[in-house]
């Protein structure tokens, strides 16, 4: 099982996911899935935000090895793509339904966690913290975390959704 987690320029919130779902999966021992992460909109190569490796590096996960990766090179590899927005959803749709390939199951990374746990989704998105001071993204990581939570404490319905 693939997961590509999906934000706008691959700096932020999706390399935060990545960086803690794979943490969570080591420290779970959970091997059979692997996980990465992509833009929309990206500078290919560029670092992950400083302040996003530094919220990190607060929980001990190091993502300053982190290259920023467009979303086309990504799809081959992907079942799920958990996007951190509606937008983000929504352009990822208009490109599947022009594509040959088979398609992976996209959400909102939110609405999947909403959907394994069995929880009513009230707002789909995590708000971007780029430009932002370094409290909202400590916020936004916080934020990311409880939803990655609910989809590790339900990793058995995996296959169900």
């Amino acid at each position: 099982m693939n997961i590509l987690f999906v934000c706008t320029g691959n700096t932020c919130r999706s390399p935060m996911a990545e960086g803690l779902f794979k943490d969570m999966l080591r420290k779970n021992n959970i091997e059979n899935i692997k996980v990465s992460s992509a833009g929309l909109s990206v500078f290919p190569g560029e670092h992950a935000n400083e302040k996003a490796i530094r919220a990190l590096k607060e929980k001990g996960i190091d993502i300053s090895s982190h290259r920023a990766r467009q979303i086309h090179d990504e799809f081959d590899k992907a079942d799920i793509i958990l996007a951190m927005t509606s937008s983000h959803k929504k352009i990822i749709e208009d490109y599947l339904k022009f594509s040959k390939k088979e398609k992976p199951r996209l959400f909102t990374l939110k609405e999947f966690a909403a959907k394994i746990s069995g929880e009513k989704l009230l707002n789909p998105d995590i708000d971007d913290p780029y430009g932002r001071d370094y409290g909202y993204y400590k916020k936004t990581r916080d934020h990311i975390e409880k939803e990655l939570m609910k989809i590790i404490k339900n990793l058995d319905k995996l296959e169900e959704i």
